[in-house]
């Protein structure tokens, strides 16, 4: 298990520019959060990765992830990056327990709502993205409404965190990767 190896399972499975833009988003996160509590940040990067790259194959809710996990599994992915995509979301009803399963919880929905945020800055840019602005944003219910605000703050809850210290340090993790993301001046 490395990212090489991840990547190229991606390539079969990712088709969108979008999807695979979130995935890097919230691997960027996983990583900078690996790093804040002294984890495995390989690890940790790689279940942000994957967490998603089912949905394009099995967009529904009855079958994702749990046909992506069954792929993980085939591939030989151990088991705590298998139920760090299982437990991504709430719809598959198997409890988060490790502190990876909390924070890519906790990083998913708020990741792509920070790149959304970002997105409608007159430059594109994470350095236009604020604390203040993601909240400000979370009161739109017209603004990236299939995002789930309730995930994004139970998310900060379960990591014992402020929302917007979570929100901060999760804007701040995407900053490296913001070329990649499409998310700054230079890239429009």
């Amino acid at each position: 298990m490395n990212r090489e190896s991840t990547m190229t399972l991606l390539q079969e499975y990712v088709k969108t520019d979008v999807l695979m833009k979130h995935l890097l988003a919230v691997e960027a996160a996983m990583r900078a959060y690996a790093r804040k509590y002294d984890e495995d940040e390989e690890g940790w990067g790689i279940a942000g990765l994957l967490h998603d790259f089912d949905w394009e194959v099995v967009p529904t809710p009855e079958e994702h992830p749990m046909y992506g996990a069954n792929i993980l599994r085939e591939q030989g992915y151990p088991e705590h990056i298998v139920r760090a995509v299982l437990t991504h979301g709430d719809h598959t009803g198997i409890q988060r327990e490790s502190l990876m399963e909390h924070t890519v919880f906790a990083v998913d929905e708020l990741s792509g709502f920070i790149r959304a945020v970002a997105l409608v800055r007159p430059n594109k840019s994470l350095d236009e993205v604020t604390p203040r602005s993601v909240v400000r944003k979370m009161k739109d219910k017209a603004f990236a409404r299939d995002v789930k605000r309730e995930d994004i703050n139970r998310g900060a809850e379960e990591l014992n965190l402020n929302l917007d210290e979570h929100i901060a340090f999760v804007i701040e993790s995407l900053k490296p990767v913001a070329k990649e993301l499409g998310l700054n001046a230079e890239t429009i």
